[in-house]
């Protein structure tokens, strides 16, 4: 490094050869870093305003971005401004590219706001000449081929460490008789202490002889002095097009923060609620089961008729029946609706010969009209709706009815359990049976408005179905949409969890994807088809303003906001402060951990599978919000989405306790 930059002035020019001017005797020029700040800034101009002195502001374009008319009034008042890069960043430690855009950017920023253009650059964490070092040096030598003039001190206030208003001065005065070069902040914390200790600096300053320039009008005065003129910067048209580009950027991506920072807070209050409610009902619906259970009641004995549609379910069909036959409930009739199936489910189901078993082949018409034609078949009141793919434990069925004691009953939902924990896809799924499925229900019986009675396991009486005008084709979700139809015709529905049944879920990221793709593209349809359901009058209507509000909060926006928390939390992480994101993305998963426990419990599960909590809410439910980020965009532009129907292994009977197949 040559000695005219290390030993002489702050103004360092770096040319054919370097040129250091140190500021004329009896000259000082306040310099203030990192602003433009709204608090701070106005009470430096009006001191400067008030003993008649202008500065020179070392500015953040980011800050310029922010703050564009008080950039503007502060060069209106005859301050200069200069570049101190657009995010402060250590500049000795950024690749070359990205230093020129540090100083490109902020000069547009300044451009926009100023209408011109500055020579002047000081580095962030910059000091005297002194402290010049060789990485300092290199990044000051490619500022000078960019044109610009590197600014350091001679005096530093050090008010960044609010010593107090006579420390301030006292950092701030120059050695008697010469001229300095003061660094002051403007903003980066509480700046009160800057402001007295100007107030009085200022005048002390002139008492002694002093006056006051900005840093371009010393330079230009050196020069004169040395028979030279300094070049003028001028801008185009082009450059302020550029400028307005980037201001309105700034203040877009100014404004996305703040919007997913309000979504952040409502999503966060909306877990919280969740998640308070859940716990709370979960374990009221608990007690009141075990309540249930020990009172001495008649126990519901009559027949129950199990309608099960089935359409190439050779692979888990034999297991469905025979666990159906094995039921302890006293009569139980099993009627296997064939839809048209070409792998033999009829002939399996046939060969079989088990007691109180009928198949019934039909032509193909999809699984409503399925379900439709095993209720007209079937003989008795109470029906029970079974997927083909699913197992029941021997008690289930007894169990599920029994809520229908009470007359105002008229569906019960099942507690449906993934049977094939093989793979970590289906873990996650059990995860989300366990969290997301069984522990809802217990909240939304507590609201009355239990949504769905899920395909795999549900109860119903026969008049409630008939009243509900049967099982619809209108929507994909056929389960969704008959349960509130049953609610809207004045029945109760409810859920049981000691009836236990085990499902196959998909093992693989496609199948899951279209799976959740229909479950979630027909709950919207069946929300969209009983969008009139606040109107309904009296106890009808207790769906459509209970159940829909808790449905469009929890299932739907909760599940769009979810993701802001770890988006936010990657942001935080890389831009802002890294504890702080840590905490906030902990405080939310621990929300979860909590939830899970209590819902493993009461479902007296092992907590062993919950080792894969954190996975599943850093991959699975963003695969989730996707899946209804996709479904949304089909309901909103009018697709269509045609039954996808997964291929099975007839795993489900795998995890099942007790069943001896």
């Amino acid at each position: 490094m040559p000695a005219a930059a290390v030993e002489g002035g702050p103004i360092v020019d770096v040319g054919a050869e370097v040129h250091s001017y140190p500021m004329p005797s009896r000259t000082i020029a306040l310099t203030f870093d990192d602003g433009p700040d709204p608090r701070w800034t106005p009470e430096i101009l009006a001191v400067l305003r008030r003993h008649d002195v202008r500065a020179t502001f070392f500015v953040l374009g980011t800050q310029v971005a922010r703050n564009v008319e008080l950039t503007r009034r502060l060069a209106a008042d005859g301050n200069e401004v200069g570049v101190h890069t657009f995010t402060h960043p250590q500049t000795e430690n950024l690749p070359a590219w990205r230093r020129r855009i540090e100083y490109a950017q902020t000069q547009m920023a300044i451009t926009y706001a100023t209408g011109g253009n500055t020579r002047l650059l000081r580095l962030p964490y910059s000091a005297g000449n002194d402290a010049i070092g060789d990485g300092t040096w290199r990044v000051t030598r490619e500022a000078a081929e960019l044109g610009y003039l590197s600014v350091f001190s001679d005096t530093d206030s050090r008010d960044w460490e609010r010593p107090g208003v006579d420390a301030i001065v006292r950092n701030a005065t120059p050695r008697d008789g010469l001229g300095a070069t003061v660094l002051m902040h403007d903003a980066g914390g509480d700046r009160a202490q800057t402001v007295q200790a100007l107030d009085r600096f200022i005048p002390e300053m002139k008492e002694r002889g002093y006056r006051f320039l900005t840093v371009s009008e010393a330079y230009r005065e050196i020069l004169a002095n040395r028979g030279e003129t300094a070049p003028v910067v001028r801008t185009t048209a082009a450059d302020r097009w550029r400028a307005a580009a980037l201001v309105w950027a700034v203040r877009a991506a100014d404004g996305t923060v703040w919007l997913l920072g309000m979504l952040l807070l409502v999503a966060g209050s909306l877990a919280f609620v969740r998640t308070a409610l859940l716990i709370g009902y979960a374990l009221r619906h608990a007690r009141r089961r075990r309540a249930e259970a020990r009172a001495d009641r008649p126990p519901v004995t009559a027949p129950i008729s199990v309608i099960v549609p089935a359409h190439n379910e050779k692979e888990g069909i034999e297991a469905t029946v025979r666990s159906l036959v094995a039921s302890d409930h006293p009569e139980v009739e099993v009627v296997v609706v064939d839809d048209a199936s070409t792998d033999g489910t009829a002939a399996i189901v046939e060969s079989l010969r088990l007691p109180g078993v009928r198949v019934v082949r039909v032509p193909w018409g999809g699984k409503t009209a399925a379900l439709n034609t095993g209720v007209a078949l079937s003989r008795h009141n109470l029906l029970v709706m079974v997927d083909g793919d699913t197992v029941v434990e021997p008690d289930a069925l007894r169990r599920l009815v029994q809520p229908m004691r009470d007359p105002r009953v008229g569906a019960v939902a099942g507690n449906v359990k993934v049977g094939n924990r093989t793979n970590l896809i289906a873990r996650w799924q059990h995860i989300e049976y366990v969290i997301g499925f069984n522990l809802d229900r217990r909240l939304y019986e507590a609201f009355d408005c239990i949504p769905t009675i899920p395909g795999a396991l549900g109860a119903y009486r026969r008049e409630a179905v008939e009243g509900a005008g049967g099982v619809s084709d209108d929507t994909l979700a056929e389960d969704t949409d008959l349960t509130i139809a049953i609610h809207r015709v004045g029945w109760r529905v409810v859920y049981e969890e000691t009836a236990r049944s085990w499902t196959e879920a998909p093992t693989r990221v496609s199948q899951l994807w279209r799976q959740r793709y229909r479950w979630s593209y027909g709950t919207m349809q069946a929300l969209w088809k009983h969008r009139a359901a606040w109107r309904d009058p009296g106890r009808l209507g207790r769906f459509g303003r209970r159940g829909m509000p808790v449905l469009a909060l929890f299932t739907v926006l909760l599940p769009m906001l979810a993701p802001l928390v770890d988006l936010l939390a990657v942001y935080g992480f890389l831009f802002l402060d890294r504890v702080e994101a840590a905490v906030v993305w902990l405080a939310v998963f621990g929300l979860q951990v909590v939830t899970a426990v209590v819902a493993f419990r009461l479902d007296r599960e092992k907590l062993r599978p919950l080792w894969a909590l954190p996975l599943q809410q850093v991959v699975y439910r963003q695969v989730m919000y996707l899946v209804l980020l996709h479904s949304m965009v089909t309901a909103v532009t009018g697709g269509r989405l045609r039954w996808h129907k997964l291929q099975r292994s007839g795993q489900a009977a795998h995890s099942a306790p007790g069943l001896r197949l």
